[in-house]
């Protein structure tokens, strides 16, 4: 009989497939937000969507997607990984063929919530599934796709819309923007059905830790709420519910501890917390979200408000970022093992450093030197993401029991859909605010929200920078945390990466600076 330990590791054979489904799936929850903002001039005109039904067609999904991560995550790692994200394609495909076929506001508003849960139950499984599937030596590898994938999506968006909207026209080009992801959709499931690994799971199955859930959602929600109403405009109303949804975080920190305490099952056991690579990866994380998302909004407004382009012209003017970001992080991927943390710190300073080019250089350039002007910074900033975003998730998860990866991942990436929402509230509200201040000059309103962006950004080497100097401190073991965390890491199918196989771990020696 197999150990326990084997079962969590997929052969090549099917392993590679199954990574291409998941990362099928993290592609298009992540176009769905950069496709969509490109159709919003048609779904306004077609439905007569009022500026709050423009505002909740995009920051809905946004919000609803970063409520459900941690959850879903908590789901997956429960009831199996495969079951949760087969139910979030379904959901997804679902509101897809509702939002394409929206006749009002409403209907649109209310099918782009039901989307944003999808995408949050899709979006924990695809990481959970690469952290169950692939060994720590090839986990790096798997991570580079996946952000090449976040790259690629970034720039296909915006061109992909603008051509839609070309052929079929801005009357109902719209809906084609919905229809698109049907078939991908369709595919995702027949073939992430056929190829995803099997949940495998004994034993009793246990509850959802609702209080947990409500107290962080109530969190969620309390900070994201009024970065994401903020992020069109300046806005100064509703600034209190910051307040309230960090206080929440104090009593679900100690519910979540009493829980534990006890022995029962936590939404989130804090012992992931005492993992340095982990708390420090996901620190970086939403602060260097907060930092490199915010660009998109002021390139998107600059190049065509205050250049005069076209959406398809805007969005091929800074496609070098996304194709140079896309890049790197596949280079990236194969040579995290070998440089650890160190090739996050480069990846920060590059980003920081062409974002700051960029914001000197936007003040002088002109409709016709524009693109050719700001290629370079821009190049040097998707390169230094390239090497930010796969690294860093890998670095971050590279101690975390497979048992507890869905989770574990859920908080990461609601560190960064919260600092995406602040980072493009920043932005928005640096542009519009120097707008109004300088009296229409749309350089000045760039340059400044590019500066803001490059100054987050510039945080992000200085944490990793204390984590690499200073004294290592132990943080729970994976047995501790798999202990309290799940009845899975006693060995029922999704195991911790203690378990792993010895010898192609031996035969690969693990040389990322780890906690300690």
């Amino acid at each position: 009989m197999s150990s326990p330990g084997r079962h969590s590791v997929e052969s090549d054979s099917r392993r590679w497939p199954a990574l291409i489904v998941c990362l099928s799936a993290g592609f298009m929850t992540l176009l769905d937000i950069t496709i969509v903002t490109v159709a919003l001039p048609s779904m306004q005109h077609s439905l007569h969507l009022t500026p709050a039904d423009v505002s909740w067609s995009i920051s809905g999904y946004a919000l609803t997607f970063g409520l459900v991560l941690v959850p879903a995550g908590r789901l997956g790692d429960d009831y199996g990984r495969r079951r949760i994200f087969l139910l979030g394609l379904l959901l997804f495909l679902v509101t897809g063929v509702l939002c394409g076929a929206a006749p009002n506001a409403t209907w649109l508003v209310v099918g782009r919530l039901f989307r944003g849960v999808a995408a949050g139950l899709l979006a924990p499984q695809v990481v959970g599934l690469i952290q169950q599937m692939f060994p720590i030596r090839e986990r790096g590898k798997a991570f580079g796709f996946y952000g090449a994938m976040v790259g690629i999506s970034t720039a296909i968006g915006p061109l992909l819309g603008g051509v839609i909207l070309e052929v079929f026209g801005l009357a109902e080009g719209w809906r084609y923007v919905f229809y698109l992801f049907v078939p991908l959709n369709l595919l995702a499931l027949l073939f992430g059905y056929q190829v995803l690994p099997k949940d495998r799971r004994a034993g009793q199955r246990r509850a959802l830790d609702l209080v947990g859930a409500a107290l962080l959602g109530l969190s969620v929600l309390s900070i994201m709420l009024p970065l994401i109403q903020a992020s069109g405009a300046p806005s100064g109303h509703r600034w209190w519910l910051m307040g309230v949804g960090i206080g929440l975080l104090v009593p679900f920190a100690l519910w979540e501890n009493w829980l534990g305490s006890r022995g029962r099952h936590p939404l989130v056991d804090l012992k992931l917390l005492t993992i340095r690579s982990y708390s420090v990866g996901t620190l970086v994380a939403t602060i260097f979200y907060a930092g490199f998302t915010g660009i998109f909004l002021v390139a998107a407004l600059f190049f065509q408000q205050g250049l005069k382009y076209s959406a398809l012209h805007a969005a091929l003017a800074t496609a070098i970022f996304a194709v140079s970001s896309a890049s790197c992080a596949i280079v990236s991927g194969r040579v995290v093992n070998r440089f650890g943390r160190k090739i996050v710190e480069a990846g920060c300073v590059a980003a920081a450093l062409g974002l700051g080019i960029a914001a000197l250089l936007v003040r002088d350039v002109t409709a016709t030197n524009a693109v050719l002007v700001l290629a370079g910074p821009l190049f040097l900033a998707g390169c230094g993401c390239g090497f930010v975003i796969a690294p860093n998730q890998t670095l971050a998860l590279q101690e975390i029991p497979r048992a507890v990866g869905g989770t574990a991942a859920g908080v990461y990436q609601t560190g960064q859909r919260l600092g995406t929402a602040v980072g493009t509230a920043l932005a928005g509200s640096l542009y519009f605010g120097e707008l109004v201040r300088s009296h229409g000059d749309y350089h000045a309103a760039a340059a400044l929200g590019l500066a803001g962006s490059a100054a987050l950004v510039a945080l992000t080497p200085l944490i990793g920078l204390v984590d690499i100097v200073r004294p290592a401190r132990p943080g729970a073991t994976e047995t501790e945390i798999g202990d309290t965390a799940s009845p899975l890491a006693s060995g029922h199918g999704q195991t911790s990466a203690r378990h792993e196989p010895a010898a192609p771990e031996s035969a690969h020696p693990q040389s990322i600076p780890g906690p300690g």
